[in-house]
């Protein structure tokens, strides 16, 4: 993937685009969002994704984004504006009118022009 693929598929996620940021995945994607939780295949991700969007406005800004030929590290800042409540979010629990702003780093592995693997590590929240 070249770093304009990874530009579309941010903003295509930032959009709420499934189908946008979802065609940039392998069928068989690992998704590692620290120790928080593991989601494995395009099609989890998508209904992940679906849950959080029905509760949480996401807004990911990328800060730095290196591509190589087999991946790319980004480092983002992501805004969580919680509007409605959900008590048992296994990765936090949040209410209505929660604002969460979370820096990561992102690493993500390619294979084919796909996206096979991403492992992010959240190292500040505020």
């Amino acid at each position: 993937m070249t770093e304009d693929d990874f530009r579309t598929y941010i903003a295509a996620f930032n959009v709420r685009d499934f189908a946008g940021f979802s065609k940039f995945y392998a069928d068989n994607v690992e998704f590692n969002l620290g120790d928080r939780k593991q989601i494995i295949g395009a099609q989890g991700i998508v209904e992940f994704y679906t849950g959080v969007f029905d509760h949480i406005a996401e807004e990911l800004e990328i800060i730095d984004l290196i591509v190589a030929p087999d991946g790319a590290a980004l480092h983002s800042r992501t805004k969580f504006t919680t509007f409605k409540d959900w008590p048992d979010f296994e990765i936090w629990p949040t209410v209505k009118g929660d604002v969460r702003i979370v820096e990561s780093i992102n690493m993500y592995r390619t294979s084919n022009g796909k996206i096979v693997q991403i492992k992010s590590g959240r190292y500040s929240s505020k």
